[in-house]
């Protein structure tokens, strides 16, 4: 009876593996780059997220994102739950992340990511604030484990902005992170030109979300357009755009091929490849490391904790890799490590691996 039940589900699963192996006859490929050695300089993680809760630590998490679907299953992608976190504190998240970093082969530590909120009359508005994680926790936090740098959030509306902006390089921070589209920030608006020249001066490059949002409960996705970084990179400051702007369109054109002839017009606009092996992102990595010229403004970063199945797979890459390799990367168990082999075997350079860690800590 069980025999029976089951013969369609491996009929479609014998259909499925005869399809993938007719596809990669017909179509494989193999990675744009030859593989290269890893660096021997440190490999640093410039994109990891935390998550905090408890208001004693000044954190706040809107009440539509803590009971959205997505919230449970990123807890448990940094390997937590909303018990644990309750019971034993926010900071389980960094002792897991950094005990995760010491124990990798290839990564010698992550930039961890504060967030602001929407500021509404230079303050924090609380009822559009969807996630608030504060620079006072994160560098808390970074300053406590031997594996973890703060990366500083702040709104430029606020009123004291700029005083934020010292008393964030003054605790070790080493960029500022933006995610415009849920912090309402016009990257274009003249306003905040005091704002950027402050980053120029305290050497803080901007590290910012660049097309459209799908992680959060709602977004203004026209914030995110990349030519709005136009000002700040005209005005000398070191701009990363995170995703090289991988989701999205304006104007009926992909924000990835609008942003494009703007890296190629300033030098000082990076973009850092985290999330680009993500099933919704799929061929983005090999475009990136394919277009002429572009390879020298990538750095290397993975947006953790979303860096793990099913998100992210060495399987969703057939036409590049054999099965041997995906297979022996699906096998290795940290996650920072089975990141960077799978991009080192889709043709990441050993160049772009080490960028980020010279960019950021020169």
């Amino acid at each position: 009876m069980n025999t029976v039940k089951r013969l369609p589900v491996l009929t479609w699963i014998m259909l499925l593996f005869i399809s993938i192996i007719c596809l990669r006859l017909l179509f494989f490929t193999g990675p744009v780059h030859a593989p290269q050695p890893l660096p021997t300089s440190p490999i640093l993680d410039m994109h990891c997220h935390i998550a905090c809760l408890d208001e004693k630590n000044g954190c706040f998490l809107s009440d539509e994102l803590r009971n959205n679907f997505r919230f449970p299953i990123y807890l448990h992608l940094m390997g937590t739950s909303l018990d644990e976190l309750e019971k034993l504190g926010d900071k389980v998240i960094a002792d897991h992340l950094n005990r995760q970093i010491t124990d990798s082969r290839h990564l010698s530590a992550a930039v961890l990511l504060a967030l602001d909120g929407v500021i509404t009359d230079g303050g924090l508005d609380r009822k559009k604030t969807i996630v608030y994680v504060p620079n006072s926790y994160v560098s808390e936090q970074a300053n406590k484990h031997d594996k973890l740098y703060f990366g500083a959030s702040i709104n430029p509306y606020r009123i004291d902005a700029l005083e934020r902006l010292q008393q964030a390089k003054k605790d070790g921070a080493i960029l500022i992170k933006w995610i415009p589209s849920i912090m309402e920030i016009d990257p274009s608006d003249p306003a905040i030109i005091p704002f950027y020249k402050k980053m120029i001066e305290l050497d803080l490059p901007l590290l910012t979300h660049a097309g459209d949002e799908h992680s959060f409960t709602s977004a203004d996705n026209a914030l995110a357009d990349p030519r709005k970084l136009e000002l700040p990179a005209s005005l000398g400051l070191t701009v990363i755009a995170a995703h090289i702007a991988t989701t999205g369109e304006n104007d009926g054109i992909s924000n990835f091929e609008l942003l494009l002839p703007m890296m190629k017009a300033h030098a000082n606009i990076y973009a850092d490849i985290s999330s680009l092996t993500q099933i919704n992102k799929l061929g983005y990595l090999n475009r990136a490391i394919s277009t002429a010229g572009l390879e020298r403004q990538l750095i290397y970063g993975t947006d953790w904790p979303l860096i793990s199945p099913p998100l992210a797979s060495p399987w969703y890459f057939p036409l590049n890799l054999t099965i041997e390799q995906m297979w022996n990367i699906s096998k290795v168990e940290n996650a920072w490590d089975r990141d960077v082999l799978l991009k080192q075997a889709l043709g990441v350079g050993s160049k772009l691996f080490a960028r980020s860690n010279e960019l950021l800590l020169k």
